[in-house]
């Protein structure tokens, strides 16, 4: 009797154990996250806005098959412990339909539910895909380098390094490729991340709500710098965007073939600059060069697809 007083006490012991380590992760996520911007959470864009829908689906089937197992964890755990002399213990138990139909109708149905939403999503948030808007869409060109990030604007022959202005409420098409190691783009508030690499041409839209400043950054380790680079990117209004372009078009730093290369081969961060773009097919140029150098390939190119474009990863 002594022992079985002994062996309820330590199993008591260790269920309050657990549920107290489980209580307290649960308090230190909950006090970490709050008050804290979670851009996923939060979304301020189109593609953003689709995304977090699908996050949240998926994470409520996940929940939906975890929180049942883990009580019937507890309970069976419970029901069928040693000190309980009445709990029916039958190993051999078949045959039962209603069971059966319960721990394998379930699973098929989250795993199908799962796949159409998969199916659906993978096709409505194709990073290829045009956002349809009564606005004409802003083109920029974005190249990730060492330690950096330039976007380049060909339609207002200017760039910037490490921040992108935009029009709010407008589509952006970006066109992205890389001039250093693989890295990815990514701005988690208006979308999804996308690779960029050397030779390649990716492709990402998206559009902003509002105005507003939101937080850039490499999605992947590709350096020794790779956590400094991190971008703004600031959604302005129709009208003091087109200031903006009209103003940073005659800044006195200009981006020529020569003082690209110079930026290019720069391994440590540099603050955000406007240039005057003085050279209108510096993104091509930075791309063929891996195609004629030999040291990727050798195969001459002749449209996008055949240089290299490929879709990206829109996590």
């Amino acid at each position: 009797m002594r022992d079985d007083k002994k062996r309820f006490l330590r199993r008591s012991l260790q269920v309050f154990v657990s549920s107290f380590i489980a209580v307290a992760i649960i308090g230190a996520f909950v006090y970490v996250t709050q008050g804290r911007d979670i851009p996923v959470l939060h979304p301020s864009g189109t593609i953003a806005q689709q995304q977090q829908v699908l996050i949240l689906i998926t994470v409520g089937l996940g929940f939906f098959v975890v929180v049942p197992v883990f009580i019937l964890l507890f309970v069976i755990a419970w029901r069928y412990r040693a000190g309980n002399k009445k709990a029916k213990y039958d190993p051999e138990l078949e045959g039962n339909h209603g069971l059966e139909a319960l721990w394998w109708g379930i699973p098929c149905l989250i795993i199908l539910t799962l796949a159409i939403i998969t199916y659906i999503s993978t096709h409505a948030l194709d990073p290829y895909k045009e956002i349809q808007s009564d606005k004409k869409p802003v083109a920029v060109q974005v190249i990730s380098l060492n330690a950096n990030w330039l976007f380049i604007y060909p339609e207002y022959n200017t760039a910037t390094l490490n921040f992108m202005n935009i029009p709010e409420k407008t589509p952006i098409n970006l066109s992205i490729t890389s001039d250093a190691p693989m890295n990815s783009f990514w701005v988690p508030a208006l979308a999804g991340q996308i690779y960029s690499m050397s030779g390649m041409t990716t492709k990402l839209h998206f559009m902003s709500d509002g105005q507003g400043t939101y937080n850039g950054a490499t999605a992947n380790i590709s350096g020794a710098n790779y956590a400094d680079m991190t971008f703004k990117v600031h959604a302005l209004s129709e009208t003091a965007f087109k200031d903006w372009t009209q103003t940073a078009s005659g800044s006195q730093n200009t981006l020529t073939s020569e003082s690209y290369t110079k930026l290019a081969a720069l391994h440590e961060n540099k603050p955000v600059t406007t240039y005057s773009l003085k050279d209108s097919k510096l993104f091509d140029e930075v791309i063929m060069k891996y195609m004629n150098s030999g040291e990727h390939t050798k195969t001459p190119v002749k449209n996008e697809t055949e240089h290299g474009s490929m879709e990206g990863v829109n996590m």
